[in-house]
């Protein structure tokens, strides 16, 4: 087992309060670096776990955990959790897990689930949907779907995503969300392998040669995925086939640091829309 097996790593550095007498991180908790990096497994799919699996129609239930020490990790050490789906039978499926301090291999784990009902707790056979996603996954196929169009074409989806993360997370009031510019702006809605609406953005055009994108929202569970670079991206790509040299955005200012990663550069001073901090942004497109 090598890095080299894993498509999606967890990133962590061991806590004093995981370390025993030894100095070294105490054997039992390899088992929750584990699960935690199963649940950015569940990200790199693109799924929300919890409405996935409703969807579903079951969830998983852990059917046995085995761990094999090679080496040990220490206080402050910075560990790469390897996670990946190494086989799927009929009602069950087994990830493989390494963790690792750089190139070399510490522990090395393996999880077997059960996909069962969860009000009998009966197993039943891993759908067909969910079977699709995990083998695309692990053959290094992307995850994410996005889709442009108009409010009439994906308004539903994105009204959906917005009414979550701005009015129901952030507190916006429900009649400053909505405006008249969505019926003339390109909407972007990203969709996950089971048709979930999971990220959604819209550009408008701000002046001749200038797009404006806003109202970029990401399904809470999934944010730090890339899922907002993705989106941003095929705004910026729609805004280039128009025509547009440039574009400008309202970045919440917890935002600023996403976008400047992603080369935009912060202008004028900060100000506050639907009483949140802002600070306007703007990016050349040909850079």
């Amino acid at each position: 087992m090598n890095r080299q097996d894993f498509r999606c790593f967890h990133r962590l550095r061991v806590r004093w309060a995981e370390v025993d007498m030894q100095k070294i991180v105490f054997n039992a908790h390899y088992l929750m670096y584990f699960d935690t990096a199963v649940s950015d497994y569940w990200r790199a799919l693109a799924l929300p776990y919890e409405a996935a699996m409703h969807q579903l129609g079951g969830d998983l239930y852990v059917k046995k955990a085995t761990v094999e020490y090679h080496g040990s990790a220490r206080y402050d050490d910075q560990l790469d959790v390897g996670m990946k789906r190494s086989r799927i039978g009929n009602s069950s499926m087994v990830f493989a897990s390494g963790i690792f301090r750089g190139d070399q291999l510490l522990i090395s784990g393996e999880l077997i689930y059960v996909f069962a009902d969860p009000a009998t707790q009966t197993s039943k056979p891993v759908p067909a949907e969910l079977r699709r996603i995990l083998t695309g996954y692990e053959a290094g196929e992307p995850m994410v779907t996005v889709r442009l169009g108009s409010w009439a074409d994906l308004g539903t989806d994105a009204a959906t995503l917005r009414t979550d993360v701005f009015v129901q997370e952030q507190g916006i009031a429900l009649d400053m969300e909505w405006d008249d510019a969505d019926k003339t702006a390109i909407h972007a809605v990203a969709y996950n392998g089971l048709g979930q609406p999971i990220a959604t953005g819209r550009l408008l055009q701000h002046a001749p040669g200038i797009g404006k994108i806003g109202r970029m929202a990401v399904s809470r569970v999934l944010r730090g995925s890339g899922l907002g670079r993705t989106l941003l991206q095929a705004l910026m790509a729609a805004a280039r086939r128009r025509g547009d040299t440039d574009v400008l955005l309202h970045a919440q200012r917890s935002a600023e640091g996403f976008y400047s990663r992603l080369g935009f550069r912060s202008r004028g001073q900060p100000f506050d829309e639907v009483q949140i901090p802002h600070i306007e942004m703007v990016k050349s497109l040909s850079s």
